[in-house]
């Protein structure tokens, strides 16, 4: 991307061309979370456009949660991003805490490669592609809670290859390091799977509740997690 040279300013530089590099410096850590953002007016200079061209690119983060606004104490990338007023991407950890429950987590598997075709298509990523896959198991109290089946595109996630997953859940480690500006969120019941079941303690083909969340950063997608839970598992969602 060409940004005008400081000091000129252009009436080309839109507010989409500021957000859209204000967002990839976060998201390649040049700005690291809770961090103070350059204020509008020196945003203005580098850009070479208006103050209100970069009021309105911030504002934009803000709707999307990528960045906190305080009136005198400037601009802040969000410490742990909410993506709307409505949804949050809830922390497993807390869920189970809050139930008054003894949190455990456990890393089944890492592998970093080629996907088969079924990642591939919900990620919308080129054959060559290679993804992080990652299976988990979350407890409380010793009893299993969630089974975890997440891939990670590792070309949206700078550090990720580098991640403690072995001690540090993904879900943790990629709410506070990686931001996204869109997500879709499903829910269903299905049958459990021989290996779903095996680490959940139920019957195979008994049923479970299972959710499932994309996100991505502009165009480019950040990760896709299914998220299997025991029948016994109830939804709580607060507005």
């Amino acid at each position: 991307m060409v940004i005008p040279d400081r000091g000129v300013r252009s009436s080309r530089t839109s507010f989409r061309t500021v957000q859209a590099e204000l967002t990839r410096r976060i998201a390649e850590g040049e700005w690291a979370l809770g961090e103070s953002i350059p204020g509008e007016e020196a945003l203005a200079a580098e850009f070479g456009c208006s103050r209100t061209t970069v009021n309105r690119a911030v504002q934009a983060m803000a709707q999307l949660g990528l960045v906190v606004r305080k009136r005198r104490a400037g601009t802040r990338v969000a410490l742990f991003p909410v993506r709307s007023a409505q949804m949050r991407i809830p922390l497993v950890r807390r869920e189970i805490e809050e139930k008054g429950l003894r949190y455990d987590y456990q890393l089944l598997r890492k592998r970093v490669g080629p996907a088969p075709g079924h990642a591939l298509e919900r990620f919308d990523v080129p054959p060559t592609s290679e993804l992080m896959r990652l299976l988990c198991l979350h407890s409380g109290n010793h009893r299993p809670f969630q089974y975890e089946d997440r891939w990670i595109n590792p070309a949206a996630v700078p550090g990720v290859e580098d991640a403690p997953f072995e001690t540090v859940s993904p879900n943790e480690w990629l709410v506070q390091n990686a931001p996204f500006s869109r997500a879709e969120f499903y829910y269903q019941a299905e049958p459990a799977s021989a290996t779903a079941a095996k680490h959940l303690g139920v019957a195979t083909g008994s049923p479970v509740f299972v959710a499932e969340r994309l996100t991505w950063l502009g165009d480019e997608p950040v990760t896709f997690a299914r998220l299997v839970h025991p029948p016994t598992y109830r939804l709580q969602v607060e507005l």
